[in-house]
């Protein structure tokens, strides 16, 4: 039987976190005697890694300035985190149980996030177990390098043409690209649809189909 890896981003993909990102971040911002910046600006960095993403934020901010911005960040969002758990997207739960419950698949996450901020959602959501490998922000480039996706496939064995990064952004699908294996968007994300490249599903009750499409395909 072959095995397929089925590799998640979390945030605008499995997690509408959008509200806490944001909250935070105008908290951070407001910290520093700053203004926030739009929310399209916000959100259009999700995905990166915290010190890049605030790099990108506020280019004019020396590096002592910016790394006390995202301590200022992690302190408003831990708070926020803390007081209220950022939802899962409609059908996430059940469609990772279904995968889950598989004995072909293998299911992955590849996140921003900090390992802090993952085994908080791991555990709020009783997810212990369910993923064979777990990547975050912390021991990893900032996607889109490949490094995360490289260290699933070492962690889990399975070949890059037998895997699927599945997100809502653009640096989700060049990490994938960078590293050879397939892409699949989602369009309730944070990034345009039509930016992605890649196909795309409307709701989480398509995914178990278009990665029946996604391995059909590659192997023709």
């Amino acid at each position: 039987m072959t095995q397929r890896l089925v590799i998640f981003d979390v945030d605008g993909t499995l997690v509408d976190s959008q509200g806490h990102i944001l909250a935070a971040m105008a908290q951070a911002f407001g910290s520093v005697g700053r203004d926030v910046p739009a929310r399209e600006q916000v959100l259009s960095i999700v995905g990166l890694s915290l010190p890049v993403a605030i790099a990108r934020l506020a280019p004019d901010l020396d590096a002592l300035a910016q790394t006390r911005l995202v301590g200022a960040y992690k302190d408003a969002f831990n708070t926020l985190r803390a007081q209220d758990m950022s939802p899962l997207y409609p059908g996430a739960a059940e469609t990772l149980a279904a995968l889950a419950a598989r004995s072909d698949v293998v299911l992955g996450i590849a996140t921003g996030k900090s390992r802090r901020g993952l085994d908080h959602l791991v555990a709020a959501h009783d997810w212990a177990g369910r993923f064979a490998t777990l990547q975050v922000a912390d021991d990893h480039p900032s996607k889109p390098h490949p490094s995360m996706i490289h260290a699933c496939l070492r962690e889990t064995g399975i070949a890059p043409e037998n895997t699927v990064m599945v997100g809502d952004t653009t640096y989700d699908m060049d990490m994938a690209r960078a590293a050879g294996v397939h892409g699949l968007g989602v369009s309730w994300g944070y990034h345009a649809p039509t930016a992605l490249g890649v196909p795309v599903v409307d709701d989480f009750l398509s995914l178990p189909l278009a990665l029946a499409q996604v391995w059909t395909k590659g192997a023709a």
